[in-house]
């Protein structure tokens, strides 16, 4: 039976490299979709959770995966890919200390695909990458055994487009954008994702998905950059930054609204469009636009650092000895998604200043970063008066404004989060 004919049936069994924010919901998605889904994880615990039908991901409730418990089983063991029809790769994809492509566990997780593929096969990877992995690192080492692609298994891009806690678009009704390396590659991709999700979108190669999905980050981090200066030219100018921002989302076309924090966090954005300025490096060519927008965003932690020092001066209290909480450590609200978070920095940088810094975060109970470790507050109600000063860098909707603004003595609000509350 032909691989298209399975995926028709349902009769495709489905493995998933990476049970993450991007692997666990796509291994719900496709199970739901009448697929036998094989997991398979480093981690042994996530492992664990996965096979006891407890969920470590916000975006899949524990009920949900109990009702897939038949056609959901995880595993450390490559092995299970022989079993596999398909595969999904969805790895982690960081940057080096350097600042270049850290692509390891993309070679790790392509290697061991290696081993066990079989004709028939189609491998599909997800994670975020520059221009050219899928055909010039995967490619080469699924073709070393002597299977040829197109003919004997198939190979496809589909970047993910995971945004955690979001509750209107969801894996299956996100638009799934793929290149195959063939023509046929794409048709098994097609299918595949087809029968899981509502929209598919089909593009020329796997380098036109890889970039695309650069594209939607690197909008986003250009944006979100001109916005974060934006603020600093009007704190220059003597301007309500929020009543300019507010004034100019009353357009009704030709402008889209960002607003300024304290950073920018998660896995894509701060991270994936260094991937591409690294690709144009290499070429020689320049990525301005990128290189400025991430030294911008990446000053941010620093600007909110120097506003909380020059709001304690305003109360003649020094930041070295004076206790500061922070609401929230997770990048974005209502998550416990740690990424990259840009209150790690202003902990971190607080902390150099002498500060005694604690948090809280109902989503994160307690984190290790960096050999900084640290555990949330377990009474807000008792931490806010006892804080010198109060930063909001999270603006999770669980948290009471009306009283952390009565409780604090002083409130710094990275994210503006109080605005227009009582």
């Amino acid at each position: 039976m032909s691989l298209l004919e399975k995926i028709d049936r349902r009769e495709a069994v489905m493995g998933i490299i990476g049970l993450g924010y991007v692997g666990l919901p796509l291994a719900v998605a496709c199970a739901e979709a009448g697929f036998q889904v094989r997991g398979i994880d480093i981690d042994a615990e996530k492992v664990a959770a996965v096979n006891h039908q407890e969920s470590y991901i916000e975006d899949v409730t524990s009920e949900r995966l109990a009702s897939l418990a038949e056609r959901i089983s995880a595993t450390t063991d490559y092995a299970v890919l022989a079993e596999c029809d398909a595969v999904s790769v969805c790895v982690p994809t960081p940057l080096r200390k350097t600042g270049d492509p850290d692509v390891s566990y993309i070679i790790s997780a392509t290697d061991q695909i290696a081993r066990y593929l079989h004709p028939g096969m189609l491998v599909v990877l997800e994670s975020t990458t520059y221009p050219g992995t899928t055909t010039e690192i995967a490619l080469p080492r699924l073709e070393e055994g002597g299977l040829r692609v197109g003919e004997d298994f198939y190979l496809c891009f589909s970047p993910e487009r995971v945004d955690p806690g979001r509750k209107d678009w969801t894996t299956q009704t996100t638009p799934k954008v793929i290149g195959g390396v063939t023509p046929a590659c794409l048709a098994a991709g097609e299918a595949l994702y087809g029968a899981a999700m509502e929209t598919i979108v089909p593009v020329s190669s796997p380098a036109a998905a890889e970039m695309a999905k650069l594209l939607e980050n690197t909008f986003r981090a250009v944006n979100i950059a001109m916005v974060n200066e934006m603020l600093l030219m009007c704190e220059k100018l003597d301007l309500d930054v929020w009543e300019v921002i507010e004034a100019a989302a009353t357009k009704p076309f030709g402008f889209m609204k960002f607003t300024p924090g304290p950073g920018i966090g998660g896995h894509c954005i701060p991270i994936d469009p260094l991937y591409l300025s690294w690709k144009l490096k290499s070429l020689k060519f320049t990525a301005r636009f990128i290189d400025l927008a991430d030294e911008i965003n990446s000053a941010m932690p620093e600007y909110w650092v120097v506003q909380e020092q020059a709001a304690l001066n305003a109360l003649v209290k020094p930041v070295k000895g004076s206790q500061i909480l922070v609401l929230g450590v997770a990048y974005k609200k209502d998550t416990s998604d740690l990424r990259e978070s840009p209150a790690l920095d202003i902990i971190h940088l607080l902390g150099e200043k002498g500060a005694v810094v604690v948090y809280h975060d109902p989503y994160v109970s307690a984190f290790n970063h960096d050999g900084m470790a640290m555990i949330s507050e377990p009474d807000l109600a008792a931490a806010l008066p006892a804080a010198d000063c109060v930063v909001i860098v999270t603006d999770h909707s669980v948290y009471d404004w009306a009283q952390i603004a009565r409780q604090s003595r002083l409130v710094v609000d990275t994210r503006n989060a109080l605005r227009d509350r009582d």
